[in-house]
């Protein structure tokens, strides 16, 4: 596969993907339900995002919900799944922002990662974590690094031996690093993820 073949110059990450399966990227469909989950799976560990998200499919009978229908959720009903009132509120600002501007997964899929992130992040309550997410785990794009994901932080540090303790030096030498990986950092991502064994749940 081309990209491990690329990272593989990097010894160290070569390593780390020699102990995983080959990552395959993956696009879907319904990219707003998948704004919604990774807004829920904030600050949550995987299992516990996963026993929400999974609370928030049994409202709508296990079917995926349009964002009509969770807009017209009373916030009540998304805060007895486990969500926060802020997060209640996000997951509606989403579905009401895709509405408003008529976004269709085809819309999104012709934007770049720059366009994206700036789009996405005009949501309240979207950051540009969350679309690097979505942008990774949703559209398939193989070239995002996610230089704020903490687990990708611990990560680097942990392979390359860095003091973690400065964040700001720490993202220069992340970014350095990284440079090197492109045009697959996405697929860096995901074995250095997969090696620390905290991929986050979208």
């Amino acid at each position: 596969m081309e990209h491990i073949q690329h990272l593989s110059k990097d010894k160290k990450l070569k390593e780390i993907i020699a102990s995983q399966e080959p990552y395959v990227l993956i696009r879907r469909k319904n990219v707003y339900l998948h704004l919604c989950s990774s807004i829920m799976s904030q600050q949550l560990n995987t299992k516990v995002a996963a026993v929400i998200y999974n609370r928030f499919l049994d409202l709508y009978k296990n079917r995926k919900p349009g964002p009509q229908q969770i807009i017209d959720t009373p916030v009540e009903t998304l805060r007895s799944i486990g969500l926060s009132n802020a997060k209640a509120q996000y997951v509606q600002n989403v579905c009401r922002f895709f509405l408003a501007e008529k976004i269709t997964d085809a819309k999104l899929h012709k934007m770049s990662n720059e366009e994206l992130i700036k789009y996405l992040s005009a949501i309240k309550g979207v950051g540009q974590w969350t679309v690097e997410m979505i942008l990774m785990f949703t559209l398939g794009r193989e070239d995002v690094f996610a230089l704020d994901d903490l687990g990708i932080q611990q990560s680097i540090a942990r392979l390359y031996q860095l003091d973690a303790t400065n964040k700001k030096i720490l993202k220069e030498k992340m970014l350095l690093l990284s440079a090197k990986w492109s045009p697959f950092r996405t697929y860096a991502c995901r074995y250095l993820w997969g090696w620390k064994d905290n991929e986050p749940k979208v």
